[in-house]
């Protein structure tokens, strides 16, 4: 599917990998929506690219349909879903101060794979509406993580919900297949967000030892170009896609 002329909207696009994500694809000449929390810089940066910002807490999944259906009816339509939000807590399947809790563990799994999942089936019935283009209506790329293959001790909850969101990528794909929307992941290792830009270069050193090439963290502006790859080849479909340099990380 070609990206120019699309309705496409990215959720969590106000920072990091999700607002590489919207600039690229409206520097390409796309419609772009930037979903994002209240207090984040959604609104500026969607100011910046010319397209709307919609504020949505992915955690309300009530609202969220509402929030979405508002999206698309500024961009006129949905062609493209680019789902970035998510989070994580560390805590041990068993630790010093005894199990790991339960609610946050449930968190976890909410905000990345359950708010994932909402957003998908909201997205694809905006996208079965559409005309087909080379019998194709939409692409849904969402947000794993190479934790959710080599996840870290501490990360029991965090690689749970990375692996769902990895392991449905295929299935969502065939359910989807008949209405011509295709549904693919991307596992991104550690890269430069606001999670890591604050560390020492030496820390950042340590973290990317593991990688084969390039050693060093990702830039968000390689994630939206493979966002921007895969809306553009309607052959990748169903899979989850590692952008992580040849790293594997180790248990810790």
């Amino acid at each position: 599917m070609e990206i120019a002329g699309k309705a496409a909207v990215v959720v969590g696009g106000a920072s990091g990998m999700g607002r590489a994500t919207a600039e690229l694809f409206a520097a390409r000449g796309a419609r772009v929506a930037v979903l994002d929390r209240p207090e984040s810089d959604g609104a500026k940066v969607a100011a910046d690219l010319g397209g709307t910002f919609h504020a949505l807490d992915v955690m309300d999944f009530a609202a969220t349909e509402t929030v979405l259906a508002e999206a698309v009816e500024a961009l006129g339509g949905l062609h493209v879903a680019v789902n970035t939000a998510g989070g994580g807590a560390a805590q041990r399947t068993l630790g010093k101060d005894g199990p790991h809790d339960l609610d946050v563990f449930r968190r976890v799994v909410d905000l990345n794979l359950v708010a994932t999942f909402n957003l998908d089936r909201l997205q694809a019935a905006h996208m079965a509406r559409n005309e087909p283009e080379d019998d194709e209506r939409g692409v849904i790329v969402n947000t794993s993580s190479i934790a959710a293959f080599e996840g870290q001790i501490g990360q029991v909850a965090y690689t749970a919900a990375k692996a769902g969101i990895a392991g449905m990528a295929l299935t969502m794909a065939r359910d989807l297949g008949a209405v011509g929307v295709r549904v693919l992941a991307i596992a991104p290792s550690l890269f430069e967000t606001g999670l890591t830009k604050g560390i020492s270069q030496d820390r950042k050193d340590a973290l990317v030892k593991g990688t084969a090439f390039p050693h060093r963290l990702g830039r968000p502006e390689e994630y939206a170009k493979l966002a921007l790859a895969i809306v553009d080849n309607p052959m990748l479909n169903g899979q989850c896609l590692r952008l992580d340099a040849g790293q594997r990380f180790g248990p810790r």
